[in-house]
């Protein structure tokens, strides 16, 4: 990943999407981009703050690896949410397989870019 995306910031519990009708609705209406590995879903919230979720596929490992992939990806997120446009709702679902912090920086990277959601 490149280092200038790399910054520090908080991610709190605001910033979560925990509703299941929300989770639902980007499902089904939200816009949709993909690469090996992984999707985003994704739509304007009009709240002027992100918000994000991390599902995870159906049987996806066991307890310790969904855990740590979780941990993967929020930290990914914390890390280049600065660097973000402000404004939507995303959810990162991620498929097993490639479990590294180094795969996940480039999954969610990519995603956001090819969704355009990085600011230039």
């Amino acid at each position: 990943m490149a280092t200038e995306l790399l910054t520090t910031g908080s991610f709190n519990r605001k910033e979560r999407i925990k509703n299941p009708a929300d989770f639902k609705y980007l499902f089904k209406n939200g816009n949709k981009v993909s690469i090996p590995g992984a999707k985003l879903f994704y739509a304007e919230n009009n709240l002027g703050i992100n918000r994000v979720g991390f599902p995870l596929n159906r049987g996806y490992g066991n307890a310790v690896q969904r855990n740590l992939s979780k941990r993967y990806s929020r930290e990914v997120y914390r890390l280049i949410k600065s660097h973000l446009n402000t404004g939507y709702d995303m959810l990162f679902l991620i498929y097993p397989g490639n479990d590294s912090f180094n795969s996940r920086c480039e999954q969610i990277r990519l995603l956001c870019q090819k969704a355009g959601l990085i600011e230039e």
